[in-house]
């Protein structure tokens, strides 16, 4: 059993939308391909993998430097040998062979990438969905049916203006959300604030609305937007400021009573623990939104979860960013509390298996051996393509 052959490439999900810090004209996926030498169903078994959006694409990383070690590594440094699969956790140590401690930056997006695909890889050649594998190994065969997923949107667009928004809104509503999220910080508070009023109208309660500042603010300007969110009671206030700005955070929940939202830049398992050491949270009420695909994927991201642990939280208060599929399997698989979903931006990348409808802002996942691209066609079309490449 070995790796055979690793495939890149760059595809664009560029967009007119923005949200408080940046815009998504230039934006860009890798996708990646871990083509093994074992064959099932007469084809051989093809690891996938993609960055959530946000982060660019982290091409020249992985073709200069993590893809080379994974194709210069002996192929049974790589193995399990108790399992007869690959290994993801040795896989990982190979990537990061002669890398210094910190620097989370993209160098983390790349390896997430590459740990998607090998995860994906590995429930293939087990014959099962990555989320009854990691039931099993972690879970003691435990898994969530369904996972709770919330309607991420609400982004300002040039020419879209408060009855765009609510026609937004309520088209996610017509398709089984409950709970949906906004962006704000893009303009000033009192234009935010007709906008969350508008978006509750339709929604039809402020506990069913998120807000993402998407840390555009500073201390000040957090705390102002605290004291008129607050009274509305809202589902969570998420990112008010730079998500390395631990005491800003500590400081703003001094104002801000209901839950608040953060994570989703936090790369390693080394700053989510600062955050948790630092940032005021409280596990009653807030959220920790870690993304595995962009912090050196599932093998990091078990790590994290171990440090949520020693400091007294669930993994039920981990709902993570970037609404995409390798996440819902995580969720299902290890208990987490939900899931992202982008039901109408960053196309083909956003949603989930096409069979797979959202239920009052649940949905289950497919009985498809991985991560269940394959059962969603457009996206499986990108990386069949390279998949499927000589």
């Amino acid at each position: 059993m070995r790796i055979v052959d690793l495939r890149e490439t760059v595809v664009p999900i560029k967009s007119d939308l923005r949200n408080a810090y940046i815009d998504f004209s230039q934006m860009t996926v890798s996708v990646v391909a871990v083509v093994t030498d074992v064959v099932r169903d007469g084809r051989p078994v093809v690891g996938y993998g993609f960055n959530s959006n946000g982060r660019y694409a982290p091409s020249g990383l992985l073709r200069e430097r993590f893809m080379p070690r994974l194709r210069n590594a002996e192929p049974q440094t790589l193995i399990d040998e108790e399992r007869e699969t690959l290994d993801p956790f040795r896989i990982w140590d190979c990537l990061m062979a002669n890398e210094k401690p910190g620097g989370h930056g993209e160098r983390s997006v790349a390896v997430g990438v590459l740990d998607m695909a090998v995860w994906d890889a590995v429930a293939k050649i087990a014959g099962v969905p990555l989320y009854r594998l990691l039931a099993d190994r972690y879970r003691g065969g435990e898994v969530d049916e369904k996972v709770f997923v919330y309607a991420a949107g609400g982004y300002y667009y040039p020419d879209k203006g408060l009855q765009g928004l609510r026609d937004e809104l309520r088209s996610y509503l017509d398709r089984g959300y409950r709970v949906c999220k906004m962006k704000i910080g893009g303009t000033s508070l009192a234009e935010d604030i007709k906008r969350i009023e508008a978006a509750i109208a339709v929604v039809g309660a402020a506990d069913r609305l998120a807000v993402d500042a998407n840390g555009r603010f500073d201390l000040d300007t957090a705390i102002a937007y605290a004291r008129a969110l607050e009274p509305y009671g809202l589902f969570w206030y998420e990112e008010a400021g730079d998500p390395l700005d631990y005491q800003l955070q500590a400081t703003l929940a001094q104002y801000y009573a209901p839950a608040m939202a953060t994570g989703e830049n936090l790369f390693s398992h080394q700053d989510a623990r600062n955050l948790l050491r630092y940032g005021g949270l409280r596990a009653d009420r807030d959220w920790l939104q870690f993304d595995c695909a962009l912090s050196y994927g599932l093998v990091e991201y078990l790590r994290t979860l171990d440090v949520l642990a020693v400091h007294g939280w669930s993994a039920r208060r981990c709902i993570p960013h970037g609404g995409h599929q390798f996440s819902l399997n995580i969720a299902a698989g290890l208990g987490l509390g939900g899931n992202e979903s982008y039901p109408d931006v960053f196309w083909p990348f956003n949603g989930f298996a096409a069979d797979c409808a959202v239920e009052d802002s649940y949905v289950g996942l497919p009985d498809a051996a991985g991560i269940g691209f394959e059962r969603k066609p457009e996206l499986y079309a990108v990386m069949q393509r390279l998949g499927e490449s000589q």
